[in-house]
């Protein structure tokens, strides 16, 4: 393969990442004058000098970009954060929480039934709808930037995609537990299958909020801009390496790190926020260069039925149960219509959650059926995540287009 004569030293690496930073910001410029999202561009030449094609990034360096990615969802998290500002979402409120429950539970079930009709097997249903829960926040998010979006749909935009991981957590901790059980018939611990995730997401919350408090008092009476902007990256830094060594979320964490400073003040500290995004964006183009580099093309090839209905019942669940949700909780008409089309985007979550199925079955503890299960879903996810990363932004894109909430 070509990757295998691509050099891996540290001023190849450099030389790539500045040579696909032009070429990324390039491409999103030529999408955005064909009227696509300019993330759609960036994901292309990440496919194009990645595994898929070229192998510029590849194996032997791909992990030593990690960094990247990790600075990106940490600006990600901070910035949902500072959306959800409590004069913002008070009126939201109870949309936001029917919302992000139904449209989850929509997706895990109506994936759920969907595999288990084709397969007959439960384990293999209670994975797969699983794993369709998970919505990758980062190209929604970079979407709504770029077009300056505001307005109810998307608020709650902000807010759904910001705590949707965490009830993916959550159903993939049960579903995990239950599809043990199902292939062993042994009892397991269902105490810790709960204790856990709920611990991860209460730990990322209580992060966030104690730094916040701190870097609030640290910046009460302090105004110079570059000050300003170097204290706010420490602490997202901060946050985001303390997230790593305690192994919760990083988005979780910055998320609350960012709702913290927006609402636990008397003073306004929105320059904050616009300061941080005069800063991210070449390492948005970066990171989602990486997450296309990351992305093999030629499983679209052996989608197969499984990865067939997993796109169709994992977006129809989405629709439906953001939708639902809009009705029960009375939302705006826009956001009942079209919030579910901004919910599409499926990365890091969804791989990281498939990766840690082929893990914890991949190693012979529960048979041929667990390691078949394993690669079943990596390779599923790895496909149908390209799919969602390329037609998730223009969704979105479409979607505050028609409720008029753009502003570019």
């Amino acid at each position: 393969m070509l990757e295998n004569v691509i050099p891996n030293n540290a001023n190849f690496i450099a030389m790539a990442l500045g040579a696909s930073l032009l070429l990324g910001w390039g491409a999103g410029l030529l999408c955005r004058k064909i009227k696509v999202p300019m993330v759609v561009g960036y994901i292309v030449v990440g496919i194009i000098v990645g595994k898929s094609v070229l192998g510029v990034f590849n194996g032997g360096n791909i992990e030593g970009l990690v960094y990247f990615t990790y600075i990106a969802l940490a600006a990600i998290g901070f910035d949902i954060g500072g959306e959800l500002a409590w004069r913002k979402v008070r009126a939201l409120g109870k949309s936001i929480i029917s919302i992000s429950l139904l449209e989850t539970l929509g997706a895990f079930i109506c994936v759920t039934l969907a595999v288990y009709i084709y397969t007959r097997e439960l384990y293999i249903a209670l994975v797969f709808g699983a794993l369709a829960t998970a919505t990758a926040p980062a190209a929604t998010v970079d979407v709504l930037r770029e077009y300056q979006s505001s307005g109810p749909l998307t608020t709650t935009t902000f807010a759904v995609v910001g705590i949707d991981d965490a009830y993916a957590v959550i159903i993939y901790s049960f579903s995990i537990f239950l599809a043990k059980t199902i292939i062993t018939h042994k009892d397991l611990n269902v105490l810790e299958a709960i204790y856990r995730p709920t611990m991860d997401i209460v730990g990322a919350v209580a992060l966030g909020f104690a730094v916040g408090v701190v870097f609030l008092f640290l910046i009460r009476n302090y105004t110079a801009r570059r000050g300003l902007l170097v204290m706010t990256w420490g602490a997202i830094i901060l946050v985001t390496g303390l997230a790593n060594l305690l192994n919760i979320s990083l988005i979780l964490a910055n998320m609350s790190l960012g709702l913290t400073v927006v609402n636990v003040t008397r003073w306004k500290r929105e320059d904050l926020f616009n300061l941080m995004r005069e800063t991210t964006q070449p390492f948005f183009v970066i990171f989602f260069v990486i997450v296309g580099a990351q992305l093999d093309a030629a499983k679209l090839l052996g989608l197969g039925v499984i990865g067939v209905l997993y796109i169709v019942f994992r977006s129809s669940g989405k629709m439906g149960g953001a939708y639902l949700g809009g009705v029960i909780s009375n939302s705006p008409e826009n956001v009942k219509k079209y919030l579910g089309l901004c919910l599409f985007s499926q990365a890091g979550v969804a791989i990281g959650l498939a990766t840690q199925t082929q893990i914890t079955f991949g190693g012979g503890r529960f048979g041929a059926a667990g390691v078949e299960l394993g690669v079943m879903a990596i390779s599923v996810i790895a496909a149908t995540s390209l799919v969602f990363q390329l037609i998730g932004p223009s969704s979105t894109r479409y979607a505050i287009f028609k409720a008029d909430e753009a502003n570019i």
